[in-house]
């Protein structure tokens, strides 16, 4: 699927656009034209709507670099 993984039976809690843009104080879609560049990572429902991890957002809102580990060529993510 484009733009992120089908959602998995997790015990992590999965935040909206909507909540995820209230953390940051930008609009929901910002928060997905930030998971459309590679930016925030994001998983998709059965529906088709983005999903963010709890805990990668507030990893984000600390200033740590998540995504460092999971991209090949070490870019950072510009959230």
């Amino acid at each position: 699927m484009r733009g992120g993984e089908i959602v998995e039976s997790s015990s992590e809690r999965l935040l909206t656009p909507g909540e995820v843009a209230a953390l940051f104080r930008v609009d929901p879609k910002t928060v997905t034209r930030w998971a459309a560049a590679g930016r925030i990572s994001s998983i998709r429902t059965p529906g088709g709507h983005r999903r963010f991890r709890e805990s990668e957002v507030h990893a984000l809102l600390r200033g740590e670099d998540v995504l460092t580990a999971e991209r090949p060529n070490g870019d950072s993510p510009r959230v």
